[in-house]
């Protein structure tokens, strides 16, 4: 009953609050314009919509803090810290690329830092083991010296989870519900973890609900037909809280890699491929999975839920599954994806018969395309 009651508090302080950042987006003209070809809304759109959702989970956390009870034992006061101050830092980064569109070459700061910030709060330095399916756990806690400084292995890895879960969500915002919803279910497999008897942590699920409430709440607005988007802040806080919980919950990261998969690997081919074709493998395109979904005939509603439907299925699996079984249902997941992908390019290749090349057609100009389709 009280986990009920922070959810819906939290869903409710949410809905509340984002008709608010509509009216002061609208206001400040902080806008997402349909101005490029990846763009799919028909006309201006409010951003922001990341404040909103933290505003919601701030008030929301702080209510739990205040009246929750909460054992500082599992979770010190010093990670709170790192978890609020952390997104606040990616807040402010997204408030103001969402209205000033900032160069990748410094937006990318916003997110180090917040790594950073979970970094020296502590949360997942102590890890010094990671477990192993094939046998005994698996030590990672060694030293790297470099120049004058010492790191610690599991300070490293921390970091870079925290900066791949960011762009991960980062780069899968890109239909209406899309991120939020993949968000939402990735929040609701980690308060079901956290309730299992191997984990019990009571304080990881009330973390866990009360983020759920929140993108719960902000998807009334954000379904399509969206009245506003996450922006960049919004997008980012979603991997940031999902990577802080899987840390938090044990360094349960292959619960996170089967909620997360199918955008893990989109995410890991878009950044390959803009490699190979020399861009910045941050520049946004029309090659991710959900658009290649919109190509083949699929409307917004169809593809979203459609993802949905595959992460809460694996959401399921990775909260009822042990090691073992979680690493087979990372290989099924990542056939999975290649099933997808192969049957895009087949349907794609039957829709547009004109268009030779389904993967570099994105990457040609304008002029060039033309030329393609003309032939």
């Amino acid at each position: 009953m009280t986990y009920l009651i922070f959810f819906l508090v939290s869903a409710a302080l949410s809905a509340a609050i984002t008709p608010a950042i509509i009216i002061f987006a609208r206001r400040w003209r902080v806008l997402d314009l349909p101005s490029q070809p990846r763009k799919n809304h028909p006309k201006p759109t409010p951003l922001l919509g990341g404040l909103a959702v933290y505003l919601s989970f701030l008030i929301a956390l702080t209510a739990y803090l205040q009246f929750g009870n909460p054992d500082y034992s599992i979770v010190p006061v010093k990670f709170f810290v790192g978890i609020i101050f952390g997104g606040l830092t990616l807040i402010i980064g997204g408030i103001l690329d969402d209205k000033l569109n900032l160069p990748p070459k410094i937006l990318w700061l916003f997110p180090a830092i917040a790594s950073l910030i979970i970094v020296w709060s502590g949360i997942g330095v102590g890890i010094t083991q990671i477990s192993n399916p094939f046998g005994s756990p698996i030590n990672i806690n060694h030293n790297f010296q470099f120049s004058i400084f010492n790191f610690q292995l599991p300070v490293i890895l921390v970091w870079l989870w925290m900066m791949g879960m960011i762009f991960t969500t980062k780069l899968l915002d890109g239909l209406d519900g899309l991120c939020g919803g993949i968000g939402l279910i990735g929040s609701l497999t980690m308060f079901a973890l956290s309730l299992t008897s191997k984990v019990n942590q009571p304080i990881t699920a009330s973390i866990a609900i009360i983020f759920a409430g929140c993108l719960l709440g902000f998807l009334f607005y954000n379904f399509n037909p969206a009245s506003i988007f996450l922006g960049e802040s919004g997008s980012t806080l979603i991997g940031f809280i999902l990577g802080v919980l899987a840390i938090i919950l044990g360094a349960k990261i292959a619960t996170a890699l089967l909620v997360m998969g199918i955008p893990i690997l989109d995410v890991a081919w878009a950044i390959a491929r803009r490699i190979f074709y020399h861009r910045s493998p941050f520049a946004g395109d029309r090659q991710h999975l959900h658009f290649r979904l919109l190509d083949v005939g699929l409307s917004q509603r169809q593809a979203v839920l459609a993802l949905y439907a595959i992460s809460a299925i694996f959401g399921a699996v990775a909260v009822s599954l042990q090691s073992m079984g979680k690493l087979i249902a990372l290989v099924v997941l990542v056939f999975v994806m290649l099933i997808m992908a192969i049957m895009v390019v087949i349907l794609y290749k039957r829709k547009h018969p004109h268009i030779p090349d389904l993967f570099d057609y994105a990457e040609l100009t304008d002029n060039e395309k033309a030329g393609k389709i003309s032939k």
